[in-house]
């Protein structure tokens, strides 16, 4: 049995270690196999309280913007943070559920649905860029625009 360089071990090790991180960062949308488990008004509701989320945090951003304090700066870092998390998970959900599964070119009204789910990712991309209210609820209006296509149960 051959005996492993240091080298070798080191390089086989960092090829293992860089491979489990771009399979842990893989995000796998539901559901690119058909398996037809659908519940879109749960991610409706999911995007609501996404945007919910995005609202608290761009008030909590402007409260403490002025603030010098370490907490502060803190609890700043950390709703700044949040409202991108947010704001991306709409951007996901519309991408990788919506616009992959239920957006379908047979649909008669395929082009108003097209421009509803665009304008959830732009309202969200707005709202990563900056942390006016008024660009928090421009998100949840869009949203909100899209829930008649997918009622409750």
């Amino acid at each position: 049995m051959e005996k492993l360089s240091f080298k070798k071990m080191l390089m086989a090790s960092l090829a293992a270690l860089g491979l489990m991180l771009v399979l842990n960062n893989t995000v796998f949308a539901h559901c690119q196999v058909p398996c037809g488990i659908y519940n879109d008004h749960a991610r409706i509701e999911q995007m609501l309280e996404d945007s919910a989320t995005v609202l608290k945090a761009s008030k909590l951003i402007v409260k403490l913007s002025g603030k010098t304090d370490a907490q502060s700066q803190n609890q700043l870092v950390r709703w700044v943070m949040n409202k991108e998390k947010h704001a991306q998970n709409v951007i996901s959900t519309i991408s990788d559920y919506f616009l992959t599964q239920r957006v379908k070119t047979s649909q008669k009204d395929y082009d108003e649905r097209l421009k509803k789910h665009h304008a959830v990712i732009i309202a969200a991309m707005k709202a990563k860029q900056n942390a006016e209210e008024k660009t928090a609820l421009a998100l949840r209006k869009s949203i909100e625009e899209l829930a008649e296509y997918y009622p409750g149960s």
